[in-house]
């Protein structure tokens, strides 16, 4: 099996598209538990949980992308 990548580790693209995935297999699960076949009902906590791990480095990122733009718009002056 192999070694899962570290999500810190991901670029930004790779997050967001990380995101969207799982997003959709959420969305899909939840259709699933209306219907009423759900094979692991815990599985939608933890794809929830993950997207929102997911959500908060993506945050993080885009957060250091403003404070470096910021911190390059104040020594320019």
């Amino acid at each position: 099996m192999a070694k899962k990548k570290n999500d810190k580790d991901l670029s930004y693209s790779e997050l967001v598209t990380k995101r969207d995935d799982l997003k959709r297999q959420y969305m899909d699960i939840r259709f699933q538990a209306v219907v009423g076949h759900v094979e692991n009902p815990m599985q939608k906590r933890t794809m929830r949980r993950e997207i929102a791990r997911l959500n908060t480095l993506i945050h993080q990122q885009d957060l250091e992308k403003l404070r470096t733009a910021a911190a390059e718009a104040i020594s320019a002056k």
